[in-house]
């Protein structure tokens, strides 16, 4: 049985537990399927972080040991090249799905073809590496509105001040500046659709030009 507690209330673990850190998935697994074990997880804001793990100390050095064995042979060797293929050939087809994805959401009048490409390029490389933690990583909400959000996340910290803005610390007041630079965002790039002419002092095209 594993229990949760936040770092503030874990209580004094029994004799000859130890902790064990975050970041091997597959002992910290096994670990938990072998016997009594205790998360430990810190919330912050939305996000929940491993503290890791404490269970009979006993348990984990002789899982440690078994999983190492295993990660010393060919077999496991062949199955990790294996693994890192698929993952690689996958991400790359979600890159692309993801572009794509961009692209039919800017819908750049023809004239300004070029730019759409490049600028569904720019985002998509930025939102989408693995572990990136933005919104394109997320499987909660349809690709297409994850692409419209990649965009306009991209806007807000590029053609608007959003960076450098002091935000006073009111509940919901820096929601309602995000709408309120969504909403210029996509004023913004209506006029591309629309094919109209733009300024030298164009936000979206000094970006660009970075």
């Amino acid at each position: 049985m594993n229990e949760v507690f936040s770092p503030s209330t874990v209580p004094t673990p029994p004799e000859g537990w130890v902790l064990l850190p975050p970041g091997d998935a597959a002992l910290t697994r096994r670990v938990k399927a072998a016997g009594p074990s205790w998360s430990v997880q810190e919330k912050r804001g939305r996000k929940v972080f491993s503290q890791g793990t404490w269970a009979d100390g006993a348990v984990v050095a002789r899982l440690r040991e078994e999983l190492l064995a295993e990660r010393a042979t060919e077999g496991f060797a062949r199955r990790r090249e294996a693994d890192q293929v698929r993952r690689s050939l996958a991400q790359e087809a979600y890159v692309e799905d993801f572009e794509a994805a961009v692209r039919e959401f800017l819908r750049f009048h023809t004239c300004y073809g070029e730019l759409e490409a490049r600028l569904a390029r720019l985002i998509s490389e930025h939102a989408t590496p693995v572990g990136s933690g933005t919104v394109a990583r997320t499987q909660r909400i349809p690709l297409e509105e994850r692409a419209e959000a990649a965009v306009i996340a991209w806007m807000r910290h590029q053609t608007t001040g959003y960076d450098k803005l002091v935000i006073p610390r009111v509940k919901g007041k820096r929601r309602e500046v995000r709408r309120m630079l969504a909403a210029r965002s996509q004023q913004l790039l209506a006029r591309y659709r629309r094919g109209e002419a733009t300024s030298e002092d164009c936000p979206l095209s000094l970006a660009l030009a970075l």
